[in-house]
């Protein structure tokens, strides 16, 4: 049986845990991830790597709860084993606070996190202007650790890591016979999608070791996100933004409005800023698609525009980008059938 030659686009979290599927669920096949980027330089390592899914307006509920559920497990068996300090995965306690009563008081992924509830008079007292909240554990998964770990396993499973930039998807024709585009914000050029746009994020990554619990705006504009190393503040949401220069007057802001929250703040020291742009689209973009030019055939699996929801999501979207890499595999496996003269 002849390898399959398979290619991923992209090395940010998409790219990295999707081969990372692959090599451990599709047999008799090689993975070639490229990239022009690669850790610490992704979206993927600036992102706050918290465990609390977005909704895409587009995708059914049960399937947005399947992938953060499968998400939630894969890193939950990281976090109760050995590797949990090289893979940079913790659990952390906090709240979620509403300034008004949501209409849905129970979110569809409150029994994928740990000890979900809403909070008591007692704890609301800490957010004066706050009226209703929810308080669980979760899991924060830090990208400039775990990225360099995913691809560690990649490596030891075979695979290869190249450093290329793609400006066309043909270019890997006739090398490779599969292609799994995760170029997130690239997919604008290489798959020529229109919908896909970015919505930067600027955080603060501070030194605050005193706290211990994440506090998170319901908006999701403000949060305070304790890690292993610091504590990221955030953060804006600016649409169609290409900007990675960090802008000063908005750090001032962030820092004010997570001072507002959690007043000890005001000590922080040694902070970075640090801007990422989310690859954001109406919904994410899983499914294959076979580009042809003459006769000439190229299978491709697109796999990306998840938005904020990258880190939260990832390893159920990657284990569905697997099943129609599979797909396609199985197809170039069929003999064609003779043509009977």
């Amino acid at each position: 049986m002849d390898t399959v030659r398979i290619a991923v686009v992209g090395a940010g979290v998409m790219g990295l845990s999707t081969a990372v599927c692959i090599s451990k669920m599709v047999p008799g096949c090689s993975i070639t991830v490229i990239s022009d980027k690669f850790t610490p330089e992704t979206t993927s390592d600036v992102a706050a790597g918290m465990l609390i899914p977005p909704t895409y307006p587009d995708t059914p509920i049960q399937k947005q709860k399947q992938w953060f559920k499968e998400t939630f497990d894969h890193l939950f068996a990281i976090v109760n084993s050995a590797e949990a300090e090289d893979a940079g995965v913790i659990l952390v306690s906090g709240w979620q606070i509403f300034r008004s009563i949501p209409t849905e008081e129970v979110p569809y992924w409150a029994d994928v996190v740990l000890g979900f509830r809403k909070m008591t008079k007692d704890e609301l007292k800490k957010f004066p202007q706050h009226v209703f909240g929810h308080a669980f554990t979760t899991l924060k998964c830090e990208g400039p650790t775990y990225l360099p770990w995913l691809q560690k396993r990649l490596k030891g499973s075979g695979g290869l890591i190249l450093t290329r930039r793609i400006e066309d998807l043909w270019e890997l024709h006739p090398s490779f016979d599969i292609v799994v585009n995760c170029s997130g914000l690239g997919s604008r050029q290489l798959a020529g999608d229109s919908q896909i746009f970015p919505v930067r994020g600027q955080v603060l990554k501070v030194q605050a070791p005193w706290v211990k619990h994440f506090i998170r705006d319901s908006s999701g504009l403000t949060y305070i996100y304790p890690g292993v190393s610091n504590v990221t503040l955030g953060g804006t949401r600016q649409k169609g933004d290409w900007n990675l220069s960090p802008d000063a007057e908005i750090s001032k802001e962030i820092l004010s409005r997570c001072c507002a929250l959690e007043p000890s703040l005001h000590g922080a020291y040694d902070l970075r800023e640090k801007v990422g742009l989310r690859p954001s689209r109406p919904g994410i973009r899983l499914e294959k698609e076979l580009l042809a030019q003459g006769s000439r055939r190229l299978p491709v699996v697109h796999h990306y525009g998840h938005g904020s929801g990258g880190i939260a999501m990832h390893w159920g979207t990657a284990l569905e980008a697997t099943r129609l890499v599979n797909e396609c595999v199985q197809v170039l496996r069929t003999p064609a059938p003779k043509s009977k003269l």
